[in-house]
């Protein structure tokens, strides 16, 4: 069953990434986004990771996708404009090149990671339990990890008073 669950996710995530880059309004973008990080929480849920998934549905889906379609809106760049611009013609393959090359390299980091993986079954070699609970999380998140999460935060709010300046009509 978890099987059946994982593939039918994968082919819903897809063909919201799909749906996202091959979307010409700018919303409707934002929607197929929030679709594949619903996938993604589900995923985590598949994983045993409750809180991840928790986290991914209220941080990601709700507030940053929210955040984002509110910019769009906001500054009316619903439709997205086509590139028109001359010397422009080499970026599409570029990134296509690119994106066969992420899928070579993904695959082989799988392929490889699957003999690893058997091999280490195999043995018996035990791994340190990692404590992943909410108080645990929490801890580090205001210890370890409080100076990035503020530098992401800000860095953040910058890039969206970055875009409404640079949008606004004067």
């Amino acid at each position: 069953m978890e099987t059946l669950t994982f593939v039918l996710l994968a082919a819903v995530s897809i063909a919201a990434a799909l749906g996202l880059l091959l979307s010409k309004n700018a919303i409707y973008a934002a929607l197929f986004l929030i679709l594949n990080f619903g996938t993604v929480a589900v995923f985590y849920l598949l994983l045993n990771a409750p809180f991840l998934a928790a986290i991914q549905i209220s941080v990601y889906t709700g507030a940053i996708m929210v955040l984002f379609l509110f910019v769009i809106m906001l500054l009316g760049a619903e439709k997205l404009a086509p590139s028109d611009q001359p010397g422009q013609n080499w970026q599409r393959p570029l990134a296509m090149i690119l994106c066969g090359g992420l899928f070579v390299l993904a695959f082989a980091v799988i392929a490889g990671g699957m003999s690893k993986t058997a091999a280490a079954a195999s043995s018996a070699v035990t791994v340190a339990a990692v404590d992943s609970s909410p108080m645990a999380i929490g801890k580090m998140l205001f210890t370890t990890y409080s100076f990035p999460f503020e530098v992401i935060s800000v860095l953040l709010l910058v890039a969206m008073i970055g875009a409404v300046v640079l949008t606004r009509n004067k």
